[in-house]
């Protein structure tokens, strides 16, 4: 029999986009075990090679030969500001910096601790787990990637002679006098031929990388990223990625997660509320104590005529005072906030119903039952497997003068951010199951939630499957498409549920820590749509549009809660 189907014949796009996310997650754990590698020699070669078939949509042109903007500016968000100038990144645990001369360096969109040790090392300091690792050694591999085109444009001959545009940016960088808008201007041009971009590109990318401290940020990160990517193609002198053997040590251990998570008991206890019915919530820190306080607190000129208008202005980060004012409020009435210290940065909000005042709240119905005396937990964002870390301990009995004391944990809820397939940025996604990238893994569950819970909210509601990636920066749009056409039925992608649920069954199924019979709601409101072009994370945040999902999903898991 002659077998001629195309499928069979030849691999797809999507199924080759697969196996390259799965070589660089084995590459990269290879790498970790051996303690170091550098990212443009041959120890890296696998992961570009991986990275440049993968083509994922986050880092948009970096197969071609012009460089990539927005892709820059996400990934040097989430990386400590001066990593470009540095040829050793060091990986390390928390391993005592903080306590040193060494300022912390924290990227204004990742909340991590940096340091950097001299003019050549960056140490970056890893709290949770290896979903930090895969999503800063993917991030690297881009910059990297992105320096080397850069070189290539620049550098004439063997001896490193470089074009006249790459010393025109060279004097504008090293300049000790405030550029002024024409020599700005000057400087643009030139860096716009080094990138294959067009001057206006430039300038509409310009403000995007200023920084207070660092006007001028995106030539000098060009500038570095050059330089010691020149550097490397002449004189060798290559750029080194390490880890430390303290964090080689610790990782998978569950270290901060097991001091995050006996913080919280111990507050519980401390507070009289360790035997009350518990309800956990992994969300941000505001929806939850805005839902329960704003409304009472907020009156007169503070207040607006719709709900939703008030929680916009207290989203607005010019609001400080506003939200203040009901964060005290909160405080006072039964609200316990634990700020992390145990290196997960996950921070924590424990409200005790019973002290509650519901009468001016929007759920005034209430106030004569005080909501069962239910304890809500709030849990800030995890970050991938970090989920299944945290949530696991926390799950786990406390021993209180020799005896186990099991939680009563009557219902989990998660509602996070995730990449839609079908809909547009602020629609909400209810799962009914999560499906785990790269794994035969599945995880259904009865999700308290439904659509029809949320049919008249005034948002677009899909049903269906969610992915748990590996990472998001990882995925482009044909292996998109086929979770999307596939049986899968996958309507989203995110990157804590499969690990969350997997707490949640090993808890209730298998130790019995908890209930069996707990409830679980899960929901997600669309952050972006990697389907479209020019709707990916990298395209920028939802603002305000944001609002509306969130306090929807929040009020309903609220309501589900009190209504137990």
């Amino acid at each position: 029999m002659i077998i001629t189907n195309k499928k069979i014949l030849g691999r797809t796009r999507a199924q080759e986009s697969s196996s390259a996310i799965e070589r660089m997650y084995i590459t990269m754990r290879h790498l970790f075990n051996r303690g170091f590698y550098k990212p443009m020699g041959v120890s890296g070669e696998t992961l570009r090679e991986a990275l440049l078939l993968l083509r994922p949509e986050i880092y948009g042109s970096i197969g071609e030969e012009k460089a990539e903007l927005e892709g820059l500016l996400y990934v040097v968000d989430r990386l400590p500001q001066g990593i470009e100038e540095c040829t050793f990144i060091n990986l390390t645990s928390d391993e005592g910096y903080a306590n040193s001369h060494f300022k912390p360096i924290i990227p204004p969109k990742r909340r991590r601790n940096c340091y950097r040790i001299d003019d050549e090392q960056m140490n970056i300091e890893i709290t949770r787990g290896r979903s930090e690792i895969y999503d800063i050694l993917t991030h690297l591999t881009f910059i990297f990637v992105e320096s080397h085109k850069i070189s290539k444009r620049v550098i004439i001959d063997e001896e490193g002679t470089t074009v006249r545009d790459w010393q025109k940016l060279e004097n504008a960088v090293t300049s000790t006098k405030k550029l002024t808008q024409k020599e700005r201007e000057i400087a643009i041009t030139h860096t716009a031929n080094i990138l294959g971009r067009t001057f206006n590109e430039l300038t509409e990318a310009y403000p995007k990388f200023a920084t207070e401290s660092q006007p001028e940020r995106l030539l000098h990160i060009v500038y570095w990223l050059g330089k010691l990517a020149i550097e490397e193609t002449i004189n060798n002198n290559k750029r080194t990625i390490t880890f430390s053997p303290v964090l080689r040590e610790r990782l998978g251990h569950h270290i901060h997660g097991e001091i995050w998570a006996d913080t919280i008991k111990s507050a519980l206890r401390k507070n009289g509320l360790l035997e009350r019915p518990i309800h956990i919530i992994s969300a941000n820190m505001h929806s939850v104590m805005n839902s329960l306080f704003a409304k009472g607190t907020l009156k007169g000129a503070d207040a607006k005529k719709d709900i939703f208008q008030t929680y916009e202005a207290l989203s607005n980060s010019k609001n400080s005072v506003l939200r203040n004012k009901v964060e005290k409020s909160a405080l006072q009435n039964g609200m316990i906030h634990i700020k992390d210290s145990s290196g997960t940065n996950i921070d924590i909000q424990i409200f005790d119903t019973d002290q509650i005042d519901f009468s001016n709240s929007e759920f005034k119905y209430l106030e004569e039952t005080k909501a069962n005396k239910a304890v809500i937990f709030v849990m800030d964002y995890a970050f991938g497997e970090q989920a299944y870390e945290t949530l696991d301990e926390l799950l786990k009995p406390i021993d209180v003068d020799g005896k186990n004391v099991h939680l009563d944990v009557k219902s989990i809820s998660i509602m996070g951010k995730a990449g839609i397939l079908e809909g547009g940025k602020g629609d909400i996604m209810i799962p009914n199951a999560h499906i785990f990238e790269g794994t035969a893994d599945n995880y259904p569950f009865k999700n308290e939630l439904s659509k029809n819970d949320l049919k008249d909210c005034g948002v677009d509601v899909y049903e269906g499957t969610m992915v748990t990636v590996l990472g998001t920066s990882l995925q482009n749009k044909e292996i998109l498409k086929f979770f999307k056409n596939s049986t899968w039925n996958v309507i989203g992608l995110e990157m804590e549920g499969a690990h969350y649920q997997k707490a949640v069954q090993a808890a209730s199924k298998v130790r019995s820590s908890i209930n069996e019979d707990v409830k679980v709601r899960y929901a997600y409101y669309a952050s972006d749509n990697p389907l479209e072009t020019g709707s990916t994370l990298a395209s920028g945040g939802l603002g305000t549009s944001g609002v509306k999902p969130t306090y929807v999903i929040t009020k309903k898991i609220l309501e589900q809660i009190f209504n137990s």
